[in-house]
């Protein structure tokens, strides 16, 4: 079946059907990562776009439940230029095909993604329209043109509606791993993969959800937290009461000075516990300090964004997805850039100089992604268990 990809500039793509068939209209970006593609399907961030992959063949491992970053998809539809025809993993549960045709999420193969990516880096960040239904490309120009995005609230789409418990069985933190280089398998399933044992827990943390990746939580547990996920529209009394030892402040997805609520929320929290943030806590953390934000031309979507650390001279490469990013100039004297962007110089990471409360642009825990800057979640732990005066 063909499938049609139009931009609200008029420029169109023709391709062919897989996953669902239908229409649907987004933010169009693309990812650079030549893995993963389970996981970017299911992070809440992507909530509300189309998302092409530059990578030229997609679908070969299939997809697990075990690589899902959410309960289900949240990107509005996918573009890619060859479906894998097999998909041989022993992990992998179905394909990818199927898999998006379960969820509902059209996708177009056989399109330029090395033009389309070209195109979106010149002209910058379009909306879009994916259809298997509309033959007329005018039609699909006007309904690509027609999809609200900028301003518009999609954390209230994807944060949870009451606050809950992360992994209370501790079933769904511990690191896969391979299984020689753990000979004894302290922990299977029925399907053969092989975990690591979890450390106890030390540390009570409360989590705002602005649309968290599971592997966030995952992380945080492995370090010793015990998490009590807050929905984004939670009051910092509701979390204070609690009794967290530290906040953290999540990714999610959409423009970040629309969430006027969590600014506020974050600004009544500031010294009050440690804090952390990734990507949009990032910059809801900056807003509150009293920083502002711009969206991206393109934005940074992939799993090699080189990061320089200021402080150490340090440089890692990273897995980022955002459009958005914090104005240095925008920032008081009392908060200090930590960390930039190589391939812009823009802000990647900040701390506050009086207060424990430091964020970062991109994501520690990657998935997909490179580990190098996973020592963020060790670093955190450290500023809880400081600030709890046990000097750890």
């Amino acid at each position: 079946m063909t499938a049609l990809l139009a931009l609200e500039d008029g420029r169109v793509f023709r391709g062919e059907s897989f996953g669902a068939t239908g229409t649907s209209s987004g933010e169009m970006c693309f990812n650079t990562s030549m893995s993963g593609y389970q996981e970017i399907l299911t992070d809440p961030s992507y909530r509300g776009q189309i998302v092409a992959m530059t990578y030229p063949e997609i679908g070969n491992y299939g997809v697990n439940e075990l690589d899902a970053e959410s309960h289900s998809p949240h990107v509005r539809g996918f573009v890619i230029e060859q479906l894998s025809p097999i998909s041989s993993n022993w992990r992998a549960s179905g394909t990818l095909h199927e898999y998006l045709v379960k969820h509902r999420i059209p996708g177009i193969q056989g399109i330029d993604t090395r033009a389309l990516t070209r195109h979106l880096r010149t002209q910058g960040t379009l909306r879009a329209c994916l259809t298997t239904e509309i033959t007329d490309e005018a039609e699909a120009v006007s309904r690509a043109c027609g999809e609200p995005y900028a301003g518009v609230d999609f954390v209230r789409q994807v944060t949870p509606e009451a606050p809950y418990s992360w992994d209370p069985d501790q079933t769904a933190s511990p690191r896969w791993i391979v299984r020689t280089s753990c000979p004894e398998a302290p922990l299977t399933d029925a399907a053969g993969n092989v975990f690591e044992k979890l450390p106890p827990t030390l540390h009570k943390l409360a989590a705002i959800d602005f649309g968290t990746k599971r592997n966030i939580l995952r992380s945080l547990r492995r370090n010793g937290f015990d998490v009590t996920v807050f929905p984004a529209t939670a009051s910092a009394q509701e979390i204070l009461a609690a009794g967290a030892d530290g906040i953290f402040l999540s990714n999610g997805p959409g423009d970040p000075e629309a969430l006027t609520y969590a600014h506020e929320t974050v600004r009544q929290l500031i010294g009050k516990k440690p804090l952390f943030g990734i990507c949009l806590g990032h910059q809801i953390l900056a807003l509150a300090l009293g920083g502002r934000t711009f969206k991206l031309k393109f934005g940074h979507r992939g799993a090699n964004q080189p990061v320089k650390d200021l402080r150490s001279g340090r440089v890692t490469i990273t897995s980022q997805n955002h459009g958005y990013a914090v104005d240095p100039d925008s920032l008081p004297d009392d908060v200090e850039v930590t960390h930039r962007n190589l391939n812009d110089g823009t802000v990647a990471g900040l701390k506050h100089k009086i207060h424990p409360a430091f964020s970062v642009q991109y994501h520690p825990e990657a998935s997909p992604g490179p580990q190098d800057a996973d020592y963020f979640f060790q670093e955190f732990a450290k500023e809880v268990a400081a600030a709890k005066g046990t000097g750890v």
